[in-house]
């Protein structure tokens, strides 16, 4: 068996369990439409049925195993294209049309997972050991917030999804990376770092300087959605709102890739956000991918043993507070699961 340091890496490179992922846009997921998704490692199935409630469960045909992602969707429920054999969206198979009355109906080897919707994003809970249950879905205030006008982009990164959380824990480097960028391009090439405690994580700033670049992080771990939320200084040509809100979520793939799903937000109602809205699409949306772009280059030019190599100073504190962190949750679910095989 491996040793314990080991099982922890292990863990949280492919992804922690016991928390809401989010996993996919709403657009992606059309009134019977089935959309395949692969997170923590996991092939998993969506659809949303005739009453437009999305569904999820694993990518699996009880019968013969083949991908239920292939099949169509018959009122709430996905029908298996390979021989017709139905699920629903607890997993259960309610009909197997090839043979009438048959005894797997009824049956539930299907595994399902929790889904919730919100703020164009579809969100999956992912069961642990230590969690099997959903934790309560408690998004960040503003993704339900009428007041705030938002926009949902995402992205897929040759990149193990740990990298991404560092990049977003790391306000220094949008002074060097982004110093050519539309809102990124001022403040102070040098500084300290500190970090503040928040009531479910803590807060990752600049000591010299506020306001000016992408100047802190809030990291909200203890969430039942870990999440980091960003500000950047926009100037009044930049239209209605203040300052452009962050909310990125990273979601593994697997070691080797990730999904991250960016709300972009401002503060705007009625014809202000219609302005911000219109102004967002026709010029500054192209501002943000160039950033986005910057980050994914580098990233992705990273080795998966770069954290091997590294040598962290000042600056990179809130890397490693994520990273206790990480590996603490990680620690937790290993303990579960062997408590477990153990009472087996």
């Amino acid at each position: 068996m491996p040793a314990f340091s080991e099982q922890v890496e292990a863990k949280t490179a492919a992804g922690l369990e016991g928390s809401w992922y989010v996993v996919a846009k709403s657009i992606e997921v059309g009134k019977g439409r089935v959309t395949p998704v692969k997170a923590l490692n996991k092939k998993l199935v969506l659809w949303r049925g005739e009453d437009g409630k999305v569904r999820c469960t694993e990518d699996l045909c009880p019968h013969r195993g083949a991908p239920l992602s292939l099949g169509v969707v018959i009122g709430n429920h996905l029908s298996c294209h390979y021989h017709g054999v139905t699920v629903d969206g607890e997993g259960k198979i309610v009909s197997v049309p090839a043979l009438p009355k048959c005894a797997l109906e009824g049956r539930r080897p299907t595994k399902s997972y929790a889904v919730e919707e919100l703020a164009d994003g579809i969100f999956v809970y992912f069961p642990s050991a230590a969690h099997p249950d959903p934790l309560p879905f408690t998004p960040p205030p503003a993704l339900a917030d009428p007041k705030v006008a938002k926009f949902l982009c995402t992205y897929t990164w040759d990149a193990n999804w740990r990298y991404l959380l560092d990049n977003l824990l790391d306000p220094m480097h949008g002074t060097y990376l982004h110093s050519d960028t539309f809102t990124l391009s001022g403040g102070s090439g040098d500084d300290l770092m500190r970090i503040v405690p928040i009531d479910d994580g803590f807060r990752i700033e600049r000591q010299g300087q506020q306001d000016q670049n992408f100047d802190f992080a809030n990291a909200h771990l203890d969430s039942s959605i870990p999440h980091v939320e960003l500000s950047v200084p926009y100037p009044p040509v930049a239209g209605p709102g203040g300052p452009l809100e962050l909310l990125p979520m990273a979601t593994p793939i697997d070691e080797k890739s990730s999904m991250i799903f960016f709300w972009r937000m401002r503060k705007t109602t009625g014809l202000a956000s219609d302005v911000w809205r219109f102004m967002w699409r026709a010029k500054f949306e192209s501002h943000a991918w160039y950033v986005i772009e910057q980050d994914r280059e580098m990233l992705e030019g990273m080795s998966l043993n770069a954290r091997d190599n590294e040598m962290l100073y000042q600056h990179d504190i809130g890397i490693g507070r994520m990273r206790q962190w990480l590996s603490k949750k990680a620690e937790e679910i290993i303990e579960a699961e062997t408590k477990l095989v153990e009472v087996a």
